[in-house]
């Protein structure tokens, strides 16, 4: 893994093994084959995170109307501690980063215990107190997706996280919208700066709209990180595969976002150094319009601005005009200083 880019870029398998262990491992050689930083899973017991009468979101119903409660589908989408430290073995092989997200409390010591390089809080768990105290204790890098929120609960979480143990510097803000797939009218891609002036904390994004283009976009509005679901292949069942990017999708958009990543540059606006063999080529000189005598004191009708512009700038011009020639020259002469008395 590269930590030399600025871009950190998340794969969210989520919960898109559909609790298949082996889809599961796939899932992480699909991420590191596409070039991602890390791959990241959902860790949860169903009894410690829903009720047994919570109802589906729109988009989980759409999967399977049949049943309306979330507690079934999510009970057969936990993944076991053993199945942790499989998939944790797998990233090792495949030389990508392995994270989760953790969603009830047993959960989140769970993978703290794991020495994870990142706690990634999500946008659910942001007005949840005990949560957050908990998680600020163990002072660790914190990703914390602010879906869902205000400026004030947002201010508020890292308060917590901060009163509980986590030094502010060490916290990551994700913009995120949290419907599946968010409309692209409420994406509002300029809350990405909006926050990073806020808070003063760098500022990534989770990404559920369609496609690639907005996470890129991101990345052109400062994003540090982007995080993006993705599934081997969006006609799967399950509650997620179709708001995630398939394999190929996964990649394109990674070398998209590193692409973008180049392209950023610096804060500075000077000639690249592509482009330095261009000024002469690309630029004009002045040349004479027709021939002048000796003695010839030069006006703008004698001077023509013509490629190339390794003579005297036409910026120079009021420099110019009144002086007198040393000698005749003939007309399309490049015009050098030496030329005049």
């Amino acid at each position: 893994m590269n930590h030399n880019k600025d871009v950190v870029v998340i794969a969210e398998a989520g919960v898109n093994h559909n609790g298949d262990i082996e889809m599961a491992r796939q899932l992480v050689r699909v991420a590191a084959d596409a070039g991602a930083d890390f791959v990241k899973f959902q860790t949860f017991t169903a009894d410690a995170l829903v009720s047994r009468n919570a109802q589906k979101a729109a988009y989980q119903m759409s999967h399977d109307s049949a049943d309306k409660f979330q507690y079934k589908m999510l009970k057969d989408l936990e993944l076991s501690a053993e199945q942790h430290r499989i998939l944790m073995e797998e990233c090792r092989l495949s030389g990508i980063g392995f994270l989760s997200s953790a969603f009830d409390l047993n959960s989140l010591e769970y993978l703290n215990s794991l020495s994870l390089r990142y706690l990634k809080i999500p946008s659910g768990e942001l007005t949840n107190l005990i949560y957050l105290r908990k998680a600020g204790s163990f002072n660790q890098h914190v990703l914390l997706s602010s879906g869902m929120c205000t400026m004030k609960e947002i201010e508020d979480a890292i308060s917590i996280l901060v009163q509980y143990g986590t030094a502010r510097e060490q916290i990551t803000l994700l913009h995120c919208n949290t419907a599946y797939p968010t409309p692209f009218e409420d994406v509002n891609l300029l809350a990405i700066p909006a926050m990073r002036n806020h808070f003063q904390l760098p500022v990534g994004y989770s990404d559920h709209t369609p496609g690639i283009e907005v996470a890129v976009a991101a990345v052109a509005l400062g994003a540090s990180v982007i995080e993006k679901h993705f599934t081997l292949n969006a006609n799967l069942p399950g509650p997620d595969h179709k708001a995630s990017l398939e394999p190929a999708e996964l990649a394109a958009m990674i070398k998209s976002i590193r692409n973008i990543e180049k392209a950023l540059g610096a804060a500075e606006k000077k000639p690249s150094s592509s482009e330095l063999h261009n000024i002469t080529i690309a630029r004009k000189s002045m040349h004479l319009f027709s021939d002048v005598a000796a003695g010839h004191i030069i006006s703008e009708a004698d001077i023509i601005m013509k490629r190339p512009g390794d003579g005297i700038s036409p910026m120079e011009l009021d420099h110019v005009i009144g002086r007198r020639f040393k000698k005749a020259l003939e007309a399309n002469h490049k015009l050098q200083y030496d030329d005049f008395e």
